[in-house]
């Protein structure tokens, strides 16, 4: 029979599917048209529908489980279509097979109902915390690879890198002063996007006098002139990030950061001790959620990708826009964000800001949030490693990215932000299988694993 297991989630299903291989041919002669049918359909397609995706970059080979080499395929779609997904299942004979699925989340309450009305499925819940621990161990354990983390290449703190010496020198052919080379110190706080629009913005004044620059030559040194340093939410600035592996041979303490819908955050202390400490409803659900309604998105995707092109600092105040530079006594740099959607209270910043700015300002909200708790978390719990997972990460460096930032700078370069490649997969693998105990499970799984369960 074909082995399953699933996380319905608040936002997402997650579908994790077992292909034995290297059946022989007594194996192959045993297994049933349906069940081929079956398998043929979810490992010959990486679409279903127009929701159903399966992740093939995801997909894990010669996999050893119960005695039985196959390979992992991991499939998601919205939870919303679990009514079309238990159709399909029917319409596939797959109530022919199985009459009991390990499942996780939420939903495996909420749909219980459905599941054996439609398709005569039982669903054997687990705890879907239990099952993230579990799938977490599982990944990481086949795939030395597994956890890694964004930083720059120096592992230094964005925040902490000199600033930029910008050094302007203007040709001058309109003014009063006596040499034509002249050096022009000021501030722009702007970015560079600013800096260009500023440079032709016609006529300076410089000691009193109006004059314009015919030729304009910009170099970046470290040396004196123009001050410069880029927001730290900026596509520039966390342009110098680069994925870096992480060795995770000896684990314990971890915290473990479970963003989904919502958030949940526990502290693993071994495969078998770990509690939740803290969680808050600001998730990636609250993300999507708010991107639809401020930009008018359809998918995560689009979110994302309209974020990806955003500048926060349209609609964000900063703490510069307050002090007019750093806060130096307490060590807030101006360009930190003071308040959050603050610059919407003004009718003509409103008139003015994209749909782009709106969502880069909401994923930097979220996510500075989430490292702030974090990292408040990882202190109370005196752990040092932090390990974000979930789908709302999956495919998602921007995400991954203003998380390390938020713990780097929150911590004072003290934690990093660790992230898996199975990210949101590790709950649906995890569920026992048949024989498979929680327990022996447990040292094994991650991220997309939330719920494993045999069909």
């Amino acid at each position: 029979m074909p082995w399953f297991g699933m996380d319905i989630g608040g936002t997402l299903t997650k579908l994790v599917y077992f292909e034995p291989t290297g059946m022989n041919r007594k194996e192959m002669d045993k297994e049933t048209e349906v069940l081929k049918n079956i398998r043929r359909y979810l490992t010959r397609n990486s679409a279903y529908g127009k929701t159903g995706r399966r992740d093939v970059h995801l997909q894990m080979d010669n996999v050893t489980i119960r005695g039985r080499r196959g390979t992992f395929h991991f499939i998601r779609f919205p939870t919303t279509e679990v009514g079309a997904f238990l159709q399909l299942a029917r319409s596939k004979g797959m109530a022919m097979l199985v009459n009991t699925v390990y499942a996780t989340g939420g939903g495996a309450f909420k749909f219980e109902e459905d599941f054996m009305k439609e398709v005569n499925m039982r669903l054997e819940k687990q705890d879907e915390l239990d099952a993230l621990v579990a799938g977490l161990l599982f990944v990481d354990a086949r795939n030395p690879c597994e956890c890694y983390y964004w930083a720059p290449p120096d592992d230094r703190p964005v925040h902490e890198h000199s600033s930029y010496k910008i050094t302007l020198y203007f040709v001058i052919f309109i003014g009063f002063y006596h040499s034509a080379d002249t050096t022009l110190s000021q501030s722009f706080p702007f970015g560079m996007r600013g800096l260009d629009r500023a440079l032709h913005a016609g006529p300076v004044s410089i000691g009193g006098s109006s004059m314009t620059a015919a030729a304009v030559a910009m170099t970046i040194s470290k040396a004196d002139g123009l001050t410069y340093s880029e927001p730290p939410y900026s596509e520039e600035a966390l342009s110098l990030y680069v994925k870096k592996s992480y060795n995770f041979t000896n684990p314990y303490p971890f915290l473990l950061v479970n963003i989904g819908s919502g958030v949940s955050i526990l502290a693993v202390r071994a495969p078998n001790d770990y509690k939740r400490v803290s969680g808050t409803s600001l998730g990636g659900g609250t993300f999507l959620g708010l991107c639809c309604l401020l930009t008018g998105c359809k998918t995560f995707e689009e979110a994302i990708s309209l974020a990806a092109s955003g500048d926060n600092t349209t609609v964000d105040k900063l703490v510069r826009d307050i002090y007019g530079g750093d806060y130096t006594r307490f060590g807030l740099p101006g360009d930190l964000v003071a308040s959050s959607f603050c610059q919407m209270c003004s009718t003509e910043r409103r008139s003015r800001v994209s749909r782009e700015d709106l969502a880069r300002a909401t994923l930097v909200t979220i996510t500075n949030n989430i490292g702030s708790i974090a990292r408040l978390c990882a202190s109370n719990e005196g752990i040092e490693k932090v390990v974000f997972c979930g789908n709302f990460l999956r495919v998602n460096p921007l995400s991954m990215k203003l998380l390390s930032y938020a713990m780097s700078y929150w911590s004072k370069g003290a934690l990093k932000a660790l992230f898996l490649v199975h990210e949101g997969a590790t709950e649906p693998k995890n569920i026992q299988c048949g024989a498979l105990s929680l327990a022996e499970v447990r040292s094994r799984c991650n991220g997309r694993a939330e719920a494993y369960f045999q069909c």
